[in-house]
């Protein structure tokens, strides 16, 4: 749901609720405003009809609903003097409509030539069910009238209103960091889009900028970090060579080999790490996902006989992908390390390809991984020391950058399956 139409949802509901209530106290106030003047008339015919009976005393006799809008009959002084004016609502039968109406009613007392008469003057009223029907459908005609209005004025006004929104949303879209191009941004009149055109470009500057600072420190890294490394190697190699070292320090030079043979190892993990996060390999084109594996089988085999682990391929399907091909070689070569690696003594490794995932299912440790945790980086399923803890994160980038679905769960074996958006 877009912003405008979650915002007139709101709109429609208050305007409902706010319509509702006034036509509430609409009806009371109008209704108190028509027993007010019908009042003021009844007040008035009343006087009228006192001061006729004053000049003609006939006018008592011939009083009466029938031909008359009052009604005049005698009274006795002790209920006369406690008679004050009373005013009510009441049904008469009415000729035209024959059927029962609504009047409003005067009833009072007065004194004519020392006697006394009560005096009831009625006056028709309105119906107040057809009051309050032809309210409701008077408001239900506006209500609807103003929700035409509204939805009009929303496509006339409010969208174009929001097109430079929708432009810089548009283009935040297609934007891409490696491409190194810049937003443009829409001239417009409001303030708040406005600053939301320039925050946005100062946002997407600074990212560009750093992007290209964190591209060029990887480059420098790349070559900086790997030449004194492979320069310390081969001077240590060399140095055991030397047949005047005892055999202590023979051995100490052989773990500090180690040492810098992992940190090498280490350090070229996390640059292809942050290449690929930083989006810095080439092109990709199609590839066949069961062509690559019989390579990796073939260069892993007598790795996985030295750890007495046999391999299983199962090429049921063809796999077509679009990739870079070299990532596509690490991401299977990680995960079949991962799951040789990990495995026991006289163990399998089975790889099962069809049209939409490969997996590897892996003979290990009877016990589960934790799914949350095995593709963050460092994290180690073994205390093995040549182990970075950087495979399954490598596997992980190079899912997340092309959008693939990686998945692990345990049934009696390790499961590792990738699943292909083809």
């Amino acid at each position: 749901m877009n912003l405008l139409s979650y915002t007139l949802r709101y709109l429609y509901a208050t305007l409902l609720v706010v319509i509702s209530i006034w036509a509430i106290l609409f009806y009371f106030k109008m209704i108190s405003e028509i027993r007010d003047s019908l009042d003021d008339g009844l007040e008035n015919d009343k006087m009228l009809v006192i001061h006729k009976v004053a000049h003609d005393k006939a006018t008592i006799t011939r009083a009466g609903f029938s031909e008359h809008n009052y009604s005049i009959s005698p009274l006795r002084q002790q209920y006369a003097q406690q008679v004050k004016d009373n005013f009510k609502d009441t049904m008469m039968y009415t000729l035209n409509e024959r059927d029962l109406e609504p009047f409003r009613v005067l009833t009072t007392a007065f004194r004519n030539n020392g006697s006394y008469y009560q005096l009831k003057v009625v006056a028709s009223t309105l119906e107040q069910d057809d009051l309050v029907r032809s309210l409701l459908f008077s408001l239900l005609g506006l209500y609807i009238a103003i929700l035409i209005s509204i939805l009009i004025i929303n496509r006339a006004l409010l969208r174009k209103i929001w097109i430079p929104f929708h432009q810089l949303l548009s283009r935040l879209k297609n934007f891409k960091l490696d491409q190194d191009v810049r937003i443009e941004i829409s001239k417009t009149n409001i303030r708040e889009f406005e600053e939301l055109n320039l925050t946005v470009s100062g946002l997407v500057d600074q990212s560009v900028k750093v992007y290209g600072s964190q591209k060029q420190f990887i480059e420098n890294a790349a070559h900086e970090l790997q030449t004194p490394l492979a320069i310390s190697l081969n001077r240590l190699e060399l140095l055991a060579e030397d047949d005047n070292l005892s055999q202590s320090n023979l051995e100490s030079v052989g773990k500090v080999i180690t040492t810098l043979q992992r940190l090498a190892r280490l350090n070229r993990t996390l640059l292809l790490i942050s290449k690929i996060e930083n989006k810095q390999f080439g092109s990709a084109g199609s590839l066949s996902i069961n062509e690559l594996m019989k390579i990796m089988i073939n260069e892993y085999r007598e790795f996985a006989a030295s750890k007495n682990v046999t391999l299983v391929f199962e090429n049921k399907e063809v796999l077509l992908v679009v990739m870079n091909r070299d990532l596509a070689s690490v991401l299977m070569s990680n995960l079949l390390k991962n799951a040789i690696n990990h495995n026991i003594p006289g163990g399998t490794v089975k790889i099962l390809i069809t049209d939409k995932n490969i997996s590897f299912v892996n003979t290990g440790k009877k016990v589960p991984l934790d799914p949350q945790i095995i593709f963050e980086r460092f994290n180690k399923g073994s205390s093995s020391k040549n182990s970075t803890g950087l495979g399954l994160a490598i596997v992980k980038s190079i899912s997340t950058f092309y959008h693939l679905d990686v998945l692990y769960f345990y049934n009696e074996q390790h499961h590792f399956k990738v699943v292909f958006r083809t």
